[in-house]
Parts: C-alpha cells; structure tokens; sequence
C-alpha cells in the first residue's frame, strides 16, 4: 500500500497527455517533483516513462485503427506525417527512439501505427528513447 500512495498521479496523467498528440510538458513537472526532498527519482523517472510510452501506445493504435481520421481530427498536417513517413522509411525502426522529440515524435508513432510496425518492437524502441531522455533529465538527482 506504501507504494501506491506515492504514485504520482498527476506525473502520470502529465506524461501521457505529453504524448499524445496534444500538447503539454511533462519534463518541467518531474523536474518540480524530483526537487521535493521525499521523491524518489527512480520512482519518478519510472512514472513518467510508463505515462509517455502509454500515451504513445495510444497514437500508435490511433495510427493503425483510425490513420484517415485521426491526425485530421487532431489537426496534424499533411506536411508533417509526410515527413515522418519519409524518416521512417529512410531510417527505419531506430527511428522510433526519437518518438520523444517535440513535433516529430508524435507524428512518428502515428505513422509507426499507420504502416502496421510490430507492437513490441514499437514499444520497446519508444521506450528505450522515452526512459534514456527522462533519466537525462532527472541526472542531477540520481
């Protein structure tokens, strides 16, 4: 029960939405977490990662369910799913460790979904990339 009472919520639901295809920041909260003297950070680090990869599951699954409406109803444009299918095919799979950059990491994972990339592959690599730029972040505190 002690561990479930310092589950961070509010980091989880932050990294989730993060990425997703809305926008939001979830790095300045783990950092305001991670400043609290009782954090754990590997707790933290672990929270966050889980929500981001999460978060990118679903655009995946948005991309291999729903492509044709999907990045229309969350306004993505054409140009940057084009850009993205461009760098999936000209680097492949390694490029979903990237899928935590800003305004390109969405559009990756849709279009990961889109042309059908295996699931535990996808995971695997975003959640390599997701929990090496969190731990980056969090490296003052460990």
């Amino acid at each position: 029960m002690l561990w479930f009472s310092t589950w961070d919520w509010t980091l989880f639901l932050s990294a989730l939405v993060s990425s997703t295809l809305f926008p939001g920041g979830s790095e300045a909260l783990l950092l305001y977490r991670l400043q609290e003297a009782t954090s754990n950070p590997y707790l933290l680090i672990f929270i966050a990662t889980l929500g981001n990869v999460l978060g990118s599951i679903i655009t995946y699954a948005m991309g291999r369910y729903g492509f044709q409406f999907s990045h229309r109803w969350f306004q993505v444009s054409d140009t940057k799913i084009k850009r993205a299918e461009q760098r999936f095919q000209r680097w492949g799979a390694p490029a979903l460790l990237l899928a935590w950059l800003p305004m390109i990491g969405d559009p990756l994972c849709l279009v990961a979904g889109s042309l059908r990339y295996s699931l535990f592959g996808f995971i695997t690599l975003v959640s390599i990339g997701k929990l090496a730029r969190y731990t980056l972040v969090a490296s003052p505190f460990l």
